[in-house]
Parts: structure tokens; C-alpha cells; sequence
């Protein structure tokens, strides 16, 4: 059968994720590779999940755990995680949380719940290659957003109803974002919520590091300010996407949003026709860890991610030639560099794995534009500060031999 036949034309949008074919890099043991953004597992809380499934499957618990359960997710953990919110400056009820397999799922509901085709998301130039391609099926044209910039929502709005649609949303990552590490301040915060009020377009945050910073005071997420502003968070636009796939366990698949309960009925609606509900048994063991470890695992996660960056840092101020340039992060996984002009960083990678054995991921799958070329994202967590010393100096070695 030929299948193109048959097949949406929104498949024509859907590509590999380059990130997740450089993964299938770890599984050689020669290679330093500073691609995934993944944590680390020898700092997983294995313990705590062993204890938590094992009181889960205990006689009397086993039925509830092995079972179907609502599309809302676990009650436990949605009273875990609202506590948790209220802490962050951001309360709301158990009604305003529903719990997602992964945040990924989060941002593919969002994309279908709101996204036209030709209509248009605002984006950072680069962004988050997961939100291109989770929002990429639903056919959206990209606008970049610069959130320093003075460029007024008419503007906006004129170019998306040229191109046959309207904004419909804001997608951004405020706290160390993937791929570049940078944080917007409070100023640039206010921005983005004005901005989606002049457009009346909603806001997707997504706050997948939040709670790895190792420098600087926090600032308030947007839904935090916007809570204070409106009183309320069933009067608020921005939509928060939470996971904890970054501070205990990713491959439990364990996300959540926080939204407006009339956002959240609609997407429960999504839930019920996709996969029913998330693992319950997971959703049981991620609420029993949570309570009982979570900010005591997580200030250690800072500790050890603290050293690997600042000895990427350091490698980079000892190792790299003129003309190659990188900002520090204050949080997050990643070091987002910047070639010289006219050096690609998909001939680097080609040219690392074959010569010095290290890997990295190329800067131009997160432009939604396909520019950025001579950029490549780094990532610190799974390496041990004397590994990334040694993967920096040979990343630098063959830049010095592309120059």
C-alpha cells in the first residue's frame, strides 16, 4: 500500500527529534556526550520509589493502584501539587490541576486544544524543540517573540491575520529555558502578560526547570503574577505546565497543568479520549516520594548540577578559541554557545563524534525558521565535573580545527 496516500497532510510538519536520535549516543561507551537533556540516574530517588510502589501494592492498596482511575489524575497528588503551587505564589485548587503523562503531552493537548490552521504561536527564537514539534501537527505559522523588545501586539496581530489566523498563544519557558539556559527578569515577565492581554491570547508556560536555580533570587512565574493581579486564577490567561520528570524520575512520565478550570474541564476532555488517564500506579508512587523527599532530593540535585555547570564554565574559559561566545545560566541543564559566523554546527557534530568522540546537539532544529546554524546547546547534568573538563577540551579542539 502506499501509505502517503492515505496519510493528513499534517505529517508533512512531524520530523525526528534530532535530540532523540543523539541519545541512542549514550549506548557507546567511548563517546562524551553533552546532547541529552536528561538528569542524571545515579541521582534518582530509587529508594523512596521502591518503598512508595511497595506500600502502593500492599494488600488492601493493590486494587486501587492497578486500576482505571479518573482523567483528572490522583487526588493525592493533585492536593500534593496544589500545596506545592500555593508555595510558588500561584494558589488554586485541585480543580484547576490536571495530571499529564509528561509534560510533552501537556504541550501536544495545549497545541490541540487552541491551535488553527495558520494561526499563529509566539515563540522565542530559539525555543524549545519539543513545543515545535508537539504544536507542529496542528499546522500553526511561527512569530518570534522577544520579550526586550518594543514591538507593539498591533504588529503582531497585522501579520497573523495576513497569514490567515490569529495569535493564539504565548509559549515560553521563563526559567532556564531549553535550549539557551536564560531566565527572563520581572520586566520582561510584565511584558509578556500585557502583551497577551493587548492580543487576548493566552499564555503556555512551561516550567520544566524551574526548581533547579543555583544562582540569584527567584523571580515570580507569570502565573504567580497574574494571580496577584486578577485575584484569582479561574480570571487568569496563563497556563502553566509542570513536570516531574527533571527533579525525580523522567521515565515515570508524570506532568501536570495549572490553568483556569474551564481550561482544564476541555482538556480532560482530550485526556478521556487519548489514553483515559495517566499511570495510576506511577501517579500513586510520585505522590508518596513527593511528600515525603521532594525538597530535600531537589536541594541536592542544585548541589551536584551547581558543580557540573560551573566546571563546563570553567572548561569553556580555559578551552575555547576568540570568537566563540556563551552566556551563564543560573539554573536549568544547559549552555547554549554561539559560533563564529558561517561555521555549522551539524558539520561539527559529524566532525566531533568522528575525531574526538564528544557530542553535543545543533542549534538550528530549535529556530522554527531553520536559522541558527552556527549555534549548538551543551548540556552539564550527567557528566561528572572531570568528564566535562575533558569532553570541553576536545569540543574545542576540533572548533579550533573548523576555524
Amino acid at each position: 500500500m502506499q501509505w502517503e496516500a492515505v496519510l493528513a497532510p499534517r505529517m508533512g510538519r512531524m520530523k525526528a527529534s534530532e535530540i532523540r536520535e543523539l541519545l541512542k549516543l549514550l549506548d557507546q561507551p567511548d563517546i562524551i556526550s553533552f546532547a541529552g537533556g536528561i538528569p542524571d540516574p545515579k541521582l534518582f530517588p530509587t529508594e523512596s520509589f521502591r518503598d512508595a510502589l511497595a506500600r502502593a501494592l500492599e494488600p488492601g492498596k493493590a486494587d486501587a493502584a492497578l486500576q482505571y482511575s479518573v482523567s483528572e489524575g490522583s487526588m493525592a497528588l493533585r492536593r500534593w501539587l496544589a500545596q506545592h503551587m500555593a508555595g510558588l505564589g500561584m494558589p488554586c485548587g485541585v480543580d484547576n490541576i490536571l495530571i499529564t503523562s509528561g509534560s510533552q503531552q501537556a504541550l501536544d493537548y495545549l497545541g490541540k486544544l487552541m491551535i488553527g490552521t495558520d494561526d499563529t504561536v509566539l515563540v522565542n527564537w530559539p525555543t524549545y524543540l519539543g513545543a515545535l514539534g508537539a504544536f507542529n501537527a496542528y499546522e500553526p505559522r511561527y512569530d518570534r517573540l522577544d520579550p526586550g523588545s518594543n514591538r507593539e501586539a498591533a504588529d503582531f496581530a497585522q501579520t497573523a491575520k495576513a497569514a490567515g489566523g490569529k495569535p493564539k498563544f504565548i509559549y515560553l519557558s521563563v526559567d532556564f529555558a531549553n535550549p539557551t539556559g536564560e531566565t527572563l527578569d520581572r520586566a520582561q515577565r510584565d511584558r509578556v502578560l500585557t502583551l497577551a492581554e493587548e492580543l487576548d491570547c493566552a499564555i503556555v508556560e512551561d516550567a520544566a526547570y524551574q526548581a533547579l536555580r543555583y544562582d540569584g533570587e527567584p523571580i515570580p512565574p507569570i502565573l504567580a503574577l497574574e494571580i496577584a493581579q486578577k485575584g484569582n486564577i479561574d480570571a487568569c490567561r496563563t497556563i502553566y505546565c509542570g513536570s516531574f520528570s527533571k527533579t525525580l524520575a523522567p521515565g515515570l512520565r508524570v506532568g501536570w497543568i495549572v490553568a483556569a478550570s474551564d481550561v482544564i474541564r476541555r482538556l480532560v476532555l482530550m485526556k478521556q479520549a487519548a489514553d483515559l488517564h495517566s499511570s495510576t500506579l506511577n501517579q500513586i508512587a510520585v505522590a508518596d516520594v513527593a511528600e515525603r523527599v521532594f525538597e530535600s532530593h531537589v536541594a541536592g540535585l542544585r548541589a551536584v548540577y551547581r558543580q557540573r555547570r560551573d566546571a563546563m564554565l570553567a572548561a569553556l574559559d580555559r578551552e575555547m578559541p576568540e570568537g566563540v561566545r556563551w552566556k551563564k545560566p543560573e539554573g536549568g541543564m544547559f549552555v547554549w554557545i554561539t559560533l563564529p559566523e558561517g561555521m555549522d554546527g551539524a558539520a561539527l557534530l559529524a566532525r566531533a563524534i568522528q575525531t574526538e568522540r564528544v557530542a553535543f546537539v545543533p542549534g538550528r532544529a530549535f529556530f522554527a525558521d531553520g536559522s541558527g546554524a552556527n549555534t549548538i546547546r551543551l548540556s552539564f547534568s550527567l557528566n561528572e565535573p572531570e568528564v566535562v573538563a575533558q569532553g570541553i577540551a576536545r569540543l574545542a579542539k576540533v572548533i579550533r580545527a573548523s576555524m
